[in-house]
């Protein structure tokens, strides 16, 4: 931790197709190599393909609803009390729910092996969109253990 000064937040600039920061982000995230044009390609047509099996709904508005359903509320930190360590319930800010569930889609979408990048995505976004599939299970599991250990939260910092 940082002992004079904290780091400042940059601002990101939004996406040049539908002016989100979120989708910014998660352009970014999705990101390898530093090639983001391909990392765009990628997100925009599992987006479109996403919005298309959900029912012709805007694309924009289908990964609204994705964030929404993905994005986790508490988590658990670890925290040194005398000779024990406790599991305490913390609430996270926004920023932080947003890198959290962008990271959830991003890792079990790569990890969804022999199909294409663009697939895999739109499958992962489909079962965000329609709350099943791993992310959601990721998340309801963080809520659980939250949940498990609410008796600590005053040791809460």
């Amino acid at each position: 931790m940082a002992r004079r000064r904290t780091a400042q937040r940059r601002e990101i600039t939004p996406d040049p197709v539908h002016r989100d920061k979120v989708v910014a982000k998660f352009i970014n995230c999705m990101m390898e190599e530093g090639k983001k044009s391909t990392a765009q390609q990628i997100f925009y047509g599992a987006l479109a393909e996403a919005a298309k099996k959900a029912g012709g709904a805007e694309p924009l508005d289908v990964f609204r609803r994705i964030m929404d359903n993905t994005r986790p509320i508490v988590e658990v930190r670890s925290r040194r009390v005398g000779g024990a360590t406790y599991q305490v319930p913390v609430e996270i800010p926004s920023y932080r729910q947003d890198s959290l569930a962008i990271r959830w889609i991003v890792s079990y979408a790569r990890g969804r092996k022999g199909q294409p990048m663009q697939r895999a995505l739109a499958a992962e976004f489909l079962d965000a969109y329609n709350n099943s599939g791993n992310v959601i299970k990721k998340r309801e599991d963080t809520h659980k253990m939250a949940e498990a250990n609410r008796a600590f939260a005053h040791y809460r910092w």
